[in-house]
């Protein structure tokens, strides 16, 4: 994100760029792993308050098509089998606070912030806030920040379990780097079907989860990083995957 000038907040461009940009990573075999992140001080004010008033006079229809283009930001996210890494560098409210929710790991610098700010606005979150976060912080401490819009800090997002890791912001990339190309160096075929995996299981029973770990196990072992990963186990070295 790239509006540092307005802390990144989303105007219609952005959203569209976003999502058409997530969608060509999601469409390229050569992108392994994807990192998020905002230019300058902050992830992302979330949506551009002028653009906001020049919605009020809208109507409904146009306001919720833009809702629904926004919404394909998460999808391409979860539906992507590709890790997607969340660089939280500063301010993450509002939109881009859902988005950051969508992403696979979140690692925030220490002047990180999280908000679902909707409802400061009469509004609540519509780009997976409200399904992503309860499962991340439970139920009763998704509902007091949603229903109060509270900003928390980086800290308090690490303690309940909002972000993986909290780190000095001039590590920030360095350590989300790391792990990126950890990640993309990895079977990532397998990654992606335990993506798809866990996110189906997340609204489902232990059953169909079985089932469904046993479609992807399939999968994984007609590919090329499976049997390479043997080969070098009884070889005694370390595999090259190729995510294939």
């Amino acid at each position: 994100m790239n509006r540092p000038e307005v802390r990144n907040a989303w105007d219609p461009e952005m959203v569209h760029n976003l999502a058409d940009t997530l969608l060509e990573v999601r469409q390229d075999e050569e992108v392994r792993a994807v990192v998020i992140t905002g230019a300058g001080k902050a992830f992302s004010a979330g949506g551009d308050i002028k653009v906001q008033k020049q919605f009020l006079d809208q109507p409904l229809d146009a306001r919720l098509e833009r809702a629904t283009i926004v919404q394909w930001i998460s999808r391409h996210i979860t539906s992507m089998e590709k890790p997607v890494i969340a660089a939280v560098n500063g301010p993450a409210v509002g939109a881009a606070c859902d988005m950051a929710l969508a992403c696979d790991i979140r690692i925030a610098s220490e002047n990180a912030s999280f908000g679902e700010v909707f409802i400061r606005r009469g509004l609540m979150p519509d780009m997976g806030g409200m399904f992503f976060l309860p499962r991340l912080v439970g139920v009763a401490k998704a509902k007091e920040l949603i229903f109060t819009g509270d900003i928390i800090d980086a800290r308090e997002a690490e303690r309940i379990g909002l972000v993986n890791k909290v780190v000095p912001a001039d590590k920030l990339e360095i350590a989300t780097m790391e792990l990126a190309r950890r990640l993309a160096s990895g079977p990532t075929k397998a990654i992606g079907l335990a993506k798809k995996v866990i996110n189906k299981s997340l609204s489902t029973d232990l059953e169909t989860s079985l089932d469904y770990a046993l479609q992807a196990l399939t999968i994984c072992y007609y590919t090329e990083d499976h049997a390479e990963a043997t080969r070098a186990f009884f070889e005694k070295r370390e595999p090259r995957f190729k995510g294939r």
